[in-house]
């Protein structure tokens, strides 16, 4: 076997925020542990007993997730930005953008619940397979898949539902080149994994094979895009190749701009097809990091 009250709160992990340091509260510091926001007010009575249970329950968590308060009534922007209609309104942020929340005061039971659920997802919860699973890692990430892909598999023969070690075989199918495996794998998904994190990493990672398999020259889009720089589409395409090519930076940078220029061209493409580049790299990537921010910039601007 592998081995809200209106007090401020002194401590890192549950800190008072505003709309000027959103970024630095909540976004980033979402890339690497989930970020538990709860929109409150002095005036709010339910805010006054969901407030304390919250951040009880995220002391316990030890780390594996963090809180920031937003009063209302001092950050209207921000709450109208974010479309908060009543509170308490709780959102949870991971990896720069919501991914659970709720409404209205809620039992200690599932207050508890909620944070245990934003803990695992972090990777808060720890277990005797956490080396296996960084060795894993290692060996993908320097070019051993094969390896990666029987470890990942040893672990999935102790733990069924592991989501790392899951999503970690179906990319390790990808850098293998077999791109049909890995569907068949994503297809077999089990449905407590299906969702996961991990999981939707290694669609993305499948997605982008198959469209760098579709993509056309970098130095022809470049040329048509010079020749007629407003053509969404082929800022699109450009993208595409340029991920392609290897040059993920710079479809990182193409699509922003595509978001820039009309962030709802062709349903949002931008925007999601960025989601997928960001998805399927480590949310610690500095390309990921920076590019979140820059979204986030443009998107609360």
């Amino acid at each position: 076997m592998f081995g809200a009250s209106d007090k401020p709160v002194a401590t890192d992990l549950i800190k008072d925020g505003n709309e000027a340091s959103f970024m630095a509260d909540v976004i980033e510091p979402s890339q690497t542990v989930p970020v538990i926001v709860d929109f409150w007010a002095p005036w709010c009575g339910p805010c006054k007993t969901l407030g304390p249970a919250l951040e009880a329950a995220v002391t316990a968590a030890k780390g594996a997730v963090r809180m920031v308060k937003i009063n209302v009534d001092e950050n209207q922007a921000l709450a109208g930005q974010l479309r908060i209609q009543s509170i308490p309104t709780v959102y949870a942020f991971f990896n720069g953008q919501p991914v659970d929340g709720f409404q209205g005061a809620i039992p200690g039971s599932e207050i508890k619940k909620f944070v245990e659920t934003l803990s695992k997802m972090g990777g808060g919860a720890d277990n005797g397979l956490a080396d296996a699973l960084a060795a894993a890692e290692e060996m993908l990430t320097e070019g051993a898949a094969a390896d990666a892909a029987e470890t990942f598999a040893a672990i999935l023969e102790e733990e069924p539902e592991n989501a790392a070690a899951y999503g970690g075989l179906i990319r390790a199918q990808v850098a293998l080149g077999d791109l049909d495996e890995a569907e068949a794998l994503l297809a077999k998904a089990p449905a407590a994994l299906a969702k996961s994190k991990e999981v939707e990493a290694a669609r993305a990672q499948i997605e982008l094979a198959r469209q760098a398999a579709k993509a056309g020259p970098v130095d022809d889009l470049r040329a048509a895009l010079a020749n007629d720089p407003a053509n969404r589409q082929v800022m699109f395409d450009l993208a595409a190749a340029q991920h392609a090519s290897g040059d993920v930076e710079g479809a990182v940078t193409t699509l922003l701009d595509l978001f820039k220029l009309d962030r709802e061209w062709n349903d949002g493409a931008a925007k999601t097809q960025l989601f997928t580049i960001f998805d399927a790299l480590k949310p610690q990537d500095p390309i990921v990091l920076a590019g979140r921010r820059r979204l986030s910039s443009l998107i609360f601007a």
